[in-house]
């Protein structure tokens, strides 16, 4: 933490949204992968992910070495020898950086590495961002391999073993056959049933059936539900119009979450995080329910987590984060920030693209 800043004392973090400053904080980062990030090496696609669509929602997609970033994300898609490999179990989708590319065996050889389901979401979201057409991709590999990771219940694992299952999973298969349209990648009934058992009393999500409900697994529950087409956009303008999740429940979940300081908490009585702004306002958004929310409050609150180094921190006062900036940058293009284009809440990236 800064220990020398005061929020209320930095009137240019405080009174407007820093847009040239955020774009100069996601250069740094686009440029060098800071120190303190080293231990996260083996996600880069999902930093490279938060840089690229950061620098694009802010209109500064002129940043970016489009081609070189493309070449880089086609470099980490992971390839079928024979047709026969599409049903050995392994998820032949993108690895998250080229440390996970590959793995040692017991001769010290390297050999490749299984990929995982959320980068293979962040590689596709990165694609799609920089208008790569996606129909030159090998999509049935990553398909026919992602529908194996589907479980009996429904849900879906990252990686081919030994992983857990919950909704953020079932979220990046969506959000994936919704991008390559093409949904033979999973059985969207058993991925619905395994959603709506996680519907808790109160009308959030769990992660997973019988957990507390969580703004980041209801976020993940309401956007794959609309994704793959089980409920509308907007169900409350639709009245009376039958719907497979209790809608009044969530609508009272999800308002309820806007605490008093106006920032929207994950959970009940926790501290208000920049995060949920985006993934429990774009549940409000989803279901039409945004027009409820205090706007200018949490406005307020988002600009007392604005770095005066470019950048959004998780809580007030602290440093800023990657993961936070770009929820951040979200929040702020939800709530028709000028200047910033407008994302798509299903897929969280912007729209149009």
């Amino acid at each position: 933490m800064d220990s020398d800043w005061n929020p209320s004392l930095d009137s240019n973090s405080s009174m407007k949204f820093d847009r040239d400053r955020h774009v100069r904080f996601l250069e740094m980062m686009y440029q060098l992968l800071p120190s303190e990030y080293q231990g996260q090496e083996i996600n880069r696609l999902t930093l490279a992910y938060f840089v690229i669509s950061g620098l694009h929602m802010l209109g500064a997609a002129d940043r970016i070495d489009r081609e070189g970033a493309i070449n880089w994300v086609l470099s980490l898609k992971a390839h079928v020898k024979n047709e026969s490999d599409l049903i050995n179990g392994q998820f032949y989708g993108f690895h998250g950086s080229r440390s996970s590319q590959f793995q040692l065996d017991d001769n010290a050889a390297w050999i490749p590495n299984g990929s995982h389901l959320a980068s293979t979401y962040c590689a596709l979201a990165i694609l799609k961002t920089l208008d790569y057409d996606l129909t030159l991709l090998d999509s049935e590999s990553i398909l026919k391999s992602m529908k194996k990771l589907q479980q009996p219940d429904g849900s879906f694992m990252p990686i081919h073993t030994g992983a857990e299952r919950d909704l953020r999973f079932i979220f990046c298969a969506a959000a994936i056959c919704s991008m390559l349209e093409n949904w033979s990648g999973m059985d969207k009934e058993k991925a619905k049933e395994y959603i709506l058992n996680c519907q808790s009393y109160d009308g959030g999500f769990g992660m997973i059936p019988g957990s507390e409900s969580h703004g980041g697994g209801t976020y993940c529950a309401v956007a794959s539900l609309r994704l793959m087409g089980f409920i509308e956009h907007d169900v409350l303008s639709k009245g009376a119009s039958p719907c497979i999740i209790n809608v009044p429940l969530l609508l009272d979940w999800s308002l309820q979450r806007q605490a008093v300081d106006g920032g929207f908490q994950g959970r009940a009585n926790k501290s208000s995080d920049t995060c949920y702004a985006f993934w429990v306002g774009s549940v409000l958004r989803i279901l039409g329910g945004h027009k409820f929310l205090d706007e200018k409050a949490l406005r307020q609150f988002l600009l007392t987590c604005q770095s005066k180094y470019g950048g959004f921190s998780k809580f007030p006062g602290q440093l800023p984060d990657l993961y936070h900036t770009y929820y951040g940058f979200s929040a702020f293009s939800l709530l028709q920030e000028p200047g910033l284009n407008p994302i798509c809440v299903e897929l969280g990236i912007t729209d149009g693209c």
